[in-house]
């Protein structure tokens, strides 16, 4: 994996809105995810309402699937982006704070060095989530707001690709469930341990939907069976690069992205594409996220076989997820 498209590699930041003063009662809350491809921040007001959505790839889970360590050099651009995280909170005057950390940590022995830093520039010292209580809180930030014409659809199906792990959480939008379980298949994981290659080999391909089938047939022995006619919502990072390459959107806005739709025959179809350049042909694309280039192939993988294997032809892409889950949460009453 080149290292040069993922350190520091800025994404986008939506538009904030104008902090204002509020009593500690309604304090803006905040929420932060240290995932292993990228670092993401959501500052809400009391109300709900997004204030200031922040996204960096910092590829915090570089090599950790082969040497289970967190590189000194991942620690330290993950730990700066925090520090400017720290100091977007402060300008918004937050008051509570729910930091995570998820695959890459889960599976460092150094992890509790990193927590100690996140901690000594943040403030606040990290949650590690299982990925059973990730795929919990995906579900919930991705189903608070489903368009009405979802909403009352058969238990719902999330799957939340990550760069060290996959979580899939079927439950239903009122409430009931969810139920969830977290796989060891990402978009860096399996760029880093099959798609070594660039662009990867035919046999590479084979052998990383082989692998990915494998965990989510696993998955869904498990999990309930959402039933036909039932909806997949997709998230994170693969998913709306995805959607933009799709519909032709050149510059990100939260609007053309959010609730758009993408078929299985498009996910197959960008799949091939995506896999037959290298790298740096796939960063020259309208719509490719700085920073994702390297490792979308694996990531479109993960989402291929998810649809086949659950049988679902449709993906809802939503950019509400993990941190809206979260916010809500410390909104929640005490």
């Amino acid at each position: 994996m080149t290292d040069d498209l993922a350190p520091g590699a800025a994404a986008r930041v939506e538009e904030p809105s104008a902090p204002g003063t509020a009593s500690p009662q309604e304090a803006p809350v905040a929420a932060i995810d240290c995932g292993t491809n990228s670092t993401r921040l959501l500052v809400a007001g009391p109300n709900g309402v997004v204030l200031d959505r922040r996204m960096q790839v910092t590829r915090l889970g570089q090599g950790v699937d082969a040497t289970h360590r967190l590189d000194p050099r991942a620690v330290e651009r993950t730990v700066e982006v925090l520090r400017d995280y720290r100091q977007v909170m402060d300008r918004f005057g937050v008051g509570r704070v729910r930091l995570v950390a998820t695959s890459a940590a889960r599976d460092a022995a150094n992890a509790e060095l990193f927590f100690e830093q996140v901690e000594a520039v943040t403030g606040v010292r990290p949650e590690l989530l299982s990925g059973s209580d990730e795929g919990r809180l995906s579900f919930a930030g991705a189903t608070a707001r489903l368009p009405a014409a979802w909403d009352v659809a058969p238990p719902v199906l999330v799957v939340d690709i990550g760069g060290g792990s996959t979580e899939l959480a079927v439950g239903t939008a009122a409430g009931e469930g969810p139920v969830a379980i977290s796989v060891d298949v990402g978009c860096v994981r399996l760029t880093e341990r099959v798609l070594t290659d660039d662009p990867p080999t035919p046999a590479q391909l084979d052998e990383a939907r082989r692998a990915v089938r494998a965990e989510v047939e696993r998955a869904r022995r498990v999990l309930p069976r959402p039933g036909p006619g039932g909806w997949l919502v997709g998230l994170a990072g693969t998913v709306s690069t995805l959607s933009m390459l799709v519909h032709r959107t050149a510059v990100y806005e939260r609007r053309l992205v959010h609730h758009s739709v993408l078929s299985l025959d498009e996910v197959e179809e960008w799949l091939g594409r995506l896999a037959g350049e290298p790298a740096a042909a796939r960063a020259r694309r309208p719509g490719m996220v700085e920073g994702r280039a390297d490792v979308i192939v694996g990531g479109v993988v993960v989402l291929a076989e998810v649809m086949a294997v659950f049988e679902r032809d449709r993906c809802l892409v939503s950019e509400d997820d993990i941190l809206d889950g979260l916010a809500a949460s410390l909104m929640a009453p005490r």
